[in-house]
């Protein structure tokens, strides 16, 4: 009974280890008959630049999404058709939106979106600087010693009211 057990778990594990070896292979690949070589090299850069809109971590080359089987098939139909790389990459992000690129545009207003953390830690940077500078502006007041005037006017004021009482 026991090396019954046994050996059911252990066919159990190989079994599992064999699915999960065989699994990858099973996936999508598809596969493109391009007129040169250059149109192919070009796909498999455009493949990597452009994002799944569904899956949003990954490209579409990695990506077995529908929607990304469809936009590696518009890709090798615009390629072929003799489109060049920004007129892909336009249409894309025309029907996609600047989200659909993995490096997005750094003209417009996408300019804003990557320079506003660098221009946000310098204003920080700034007001620390003039929030210390205070600081210490009004710490050299407190300390400083009084003028004469001052000190005649703080012993005739400390004596009036040591007389009043």
């Amino acid at each position: 009974m026991f090396f019954e057990m046994l050996s059911m778990r252990f066919f159990a594990v190989v079994v599992l280890v064999g699915v999960a070896w065989v699994a990858p292979a099973l996936a999508v690949i598809e596969t493109y008959e391009f007129s040169n070589p250059q149109l192919e090299q070009r796909y498999h850069v455009l493949s990597q630049e452009l994002r799944c809109p569904k899956c949003q971590n990954q490209n579409i080359a990695d990506s077995n999404a529908p929607i990304s089987q469809d936009l590696r098939a518009l890709l090798y139909a615009q390629l072929e058709e003799g489109a060049s790389d920004e007129a892909i990459l336009d249409d894309m992000v025309s029907r996609y939106g600047e989200f659909v690129r993995y490096r997005p545009d750094t003209r417009g207003a996408a300019l804003w979106l990557w320079l506003a953390p660098a221009l946000m830690l310098v204003a920080g940077f700034v007001l620390l600087l003039v929030l210390l500078r205070r600081g210490r502006g009004a710490s050299k007041t407190e300390d400083s010693p009084l003028t004469e005037e001052e000190q005649q006017r703080l012993e005739q004021m400390m004596s009036n009211e040591t007389d009043h009482t």
